[in-house]
């Protein structure tokens, strides 16, 4: 989409180019000519689009309530022109014929950004040193130092231009926006956030709070990652696996409880040393583990390997061979995959399209 607006006496152009037509942009596009300019309009007129007029019935005219809110903010009347009169907007029609033929045919350009540059180096330079069709005797950029000074000035603060949208997070740490996915801290799951985006931050708020910035995205179906977020969800899932192998441990070997303590009491990885004790747990069994355990524990030792010499000691002198572990191929251990159940009313839907296709 092209913005362009046109002083009407100066004929000074403001030239910028959007991917799309959405509200916000055509705002930005005000805000971007009211900077350079350095003031506004006391009036504005609009064409009939629907960023401006909703409804029109004879002189009646409702007009979009975001508009209405923007011009409150910087205290311009916006003014639609009549339906059918092209002369009402002549200086525009002319200026846009004008950037046609002088700005844009058989321009090259790489990207937004690089025409966005080009159409601003050529406002301010060619397209100021043109003649002004209101007295030919001086140029545009003449002209325009007469008319800044009775614009109207701007106000401390910028009007807030930004798209808000509310995003439901799923079970991963992403909320959705603009057709990409930008990562959120893990504990921000299943709950809807609000996010708040201008054309190069997208910013992730819970509440007032904000939880998450990301560099703004415009192609489609990525994964925007902060490496913080990524850094806790890995941590919190290694605790979570190391909290289900020590229960586990501990329900088959209740002594286990006492070594984890006495291992945490030295400042030992309880990690390491459960992934140890669930591998002895699988070689010996329950009931020989708990045996050593506690032989280990009256011993004062608080480590798997002392544990694991104990076990090999009581081996030795019941003659018993040494223990093989046993590696099962891959369909065997997917055997024992949970399978979660799903809703059934699911095939409804394959019994109404056999109807449809009848």
């Amino acid at each position: 989409m092209a913005f362009v607006m046109v002083l009407s006496y100066s004929r000074d152009i403001y030239l910028r180019f959007f991917l799309d037509a959405r509200m916000e942009n055509f705002l930005r596009g005000h805000v971007g000519a009211f900077n350079t300019w350095c003031g506004l309009p006391r009036v504005l007129l609009y064409d009939n689009l629907k960023s401006a007029v909703l409804e029109r019935q004879g002189d009646a005219i409702r007009f979009h309530p975001t508009l209405l809110a923007f011009a409150g903010f910087y205290r311009f009347e916006p003014r639609p022109v009549a339906v059918a009169r092209g002369n009402e907007k002549g200086r525009v029609e002319r200026a846009i014929r004008h950037i046609r033929e002088a700005f844009f045919i058989a321009r090259k350009f790489t990207d937004l950004d690089d025409l966005n540059a080009q159409a601003e180096q050529w406002c301010r330079n060619q397209a100021a040193d043109r003649p002004c069709p209101e007295d030919r005797t001086m140029t545009v950029r003449q002209a325009f130092a007469q008319e800044q000074p009775l614009l109207l000035p701007l106000p401390a603060n910028p009007y807030p231009v930004e798209e808000q949208v509310a995003a439901k997070v799923g079970k991963t740490p992403y909320v959705r926006f603009d057709l990409n996915d930008y990562s959120v801290p893990h504990a921000h799951v299943r709950r809807t956030l609000s996010v708040r985006a201008d054309l190069g931050l997208v910013r992730v708020f819970d509440g007032a709070k904000m939880i998450a910035s990301h560099r703004r995205s415009y192609d489609r179906d990525q994964q925007i990652e902060d490496p913080q977020h990524l850094k806790a969800l890995v941590a919190i899932k290694r605790e979570a696996r190391q909290h289900r192998g020590l229960n586990s441990l501990t329900r088959a070997v209740p002594a286990c409880q006492n070594l984890m303590i006495r291992a945490a009491e030295r400042g030992a990885n309880i990690g390491a040393i459960t992934n140890a004790m669930l591998k002895l747990l699988d070689l010996y069994g329950a009931q020989e583990l708990q045996a050593a355990v506690e032989e280990a524990l009256h011993a004062g030792a608080s480590h798997s390997r002392s544990v694991r010499d104990v076990l090999e000691r009581r081996r030795v002198a019941r003659g018993a061979p040494p223990p093989v572990e046993t590696s099962l191929p891959e369909h065997v251990r997917r055997k024992d995959t949970t399978v979660r159940p799903h809703r059934l009313d699911s095939y409804d839907q394959l019994t109404l399209g056999g109807k449809n296709d009848e």
